[in-house]
Parts: structure tokens; sequence; C-alpha cells
């Protein structure tokens, strides 16, 4: 193959690149995103368990489960924030925030909750997990910045 044809193919190639739909980069950003802060505040609490994508699903009244407070203790260890304040915020924040993401309802707020959030873990808990928070940072900037898309209830109320 020559090299004008090569560079043609690329060009072709960049072209469909950039028909990609921010509403699409954004629907799977905020699945995701809102799927590993769920993850996350599934294992601070007892009581009520949904996970859509193993179809796992337990409904009771949640509470914060016994380990928590001694995880925030022993390993997260955060200055400022004593651990029986920090446990059951975290657990709320990782449930709430994640909903309305998913929903793509106050998304712009949401992700600016979890982003704080990213930031403290990284600077404060797991340090060298950089690559993994800049993934999750990045997402959540994404969402910041150019908002939910169009398959989210922040743009249906923005249109009424």
């Amino acid at each position: 193959m020559s090299t004008a044809k090569v560079f043609k193919l690329i060009q072709w190639l960049v072209a469909i690149f950039g028909r990609i739909p921010d509403s699409l980069i954004a629907a799977v950003g905020r699945f995701s995103i809102a799927a590993v802060f769920w993850k996350s505040g599934q294992t601070k609490i007892q009581g009520l368990s949904i996970d859509l994508v193993n179809g796992e699903f337990h409904f009771g009244w949640p509470h914060l489960s016994d380990s928590a407070i001694d995880l925030f203790k022993s390993e997260y260890r955060l200055p400022l924030v004593p651990p029986e304040l920090a446990a059951p915020m975290a657990a709320f924040a990782e449930h709430f925030f994640p909903i309305l993401i998913l929903l793509g309802l106050a998304t712009r707020f949401s992700a600016l909750a979890l982003l704080g959030m990213t930031m403290v873990i990284e600077i404060f808990v797991y340090p060298d997990a950089y690559p993994t928070h800049g993934v999750w940072a990045t997402i959540l900037l994404y969402l910041i910045a150019k908002g939910p898309g169009k398959i989210s209830l922040d743009h249906w109320l923005a249109r009424r």
C-alpha cells in the first residue's frame, strides 16, 4: 500500500472517530464512574445490595457495615475527619452521587463532589494509585466540562 493511500486511510479513520457523539462518551463515562463509586459504597453498608451488572439484588434498610469505621480507622486514616464521621459520609456520597450521575441529574455538581473525593483518596489514602485516580478524574472532569449529554435528565430539564 502506498504512503498516500495509508495517509488517506488515516485521515478517513480520524474523521470517523471525530463523529463519535459526545452524548455517547458522556453516557459511557457516567455509567462507568457511577459503578466505581457505587461498588465502593456497597462495601461500606449492609442491608441493601444492588448490582445491576451481576443482577444481584437484596433490598432492605441500608446501614453502615460493622467494618466501615474500622476501615477508616486502620487503613484510610484521614486527617482532620474522625472515622465515625468519615465512614457514614463516604458511604452516603458513594451511593447518592452515583445515582445522580447515572440519571444525569445535577451531573456537573455530582461529578465535582466525586472529583473532590477522588482527590482526597489520592492525596491521603492511596497516593500510589494515581493511574487509576487519573482515569476517574478524567471522566469526572469531562462530565463537569461537557455535561451529561442528551441521554440525561439534565438535558431533558434544560429543554423545558
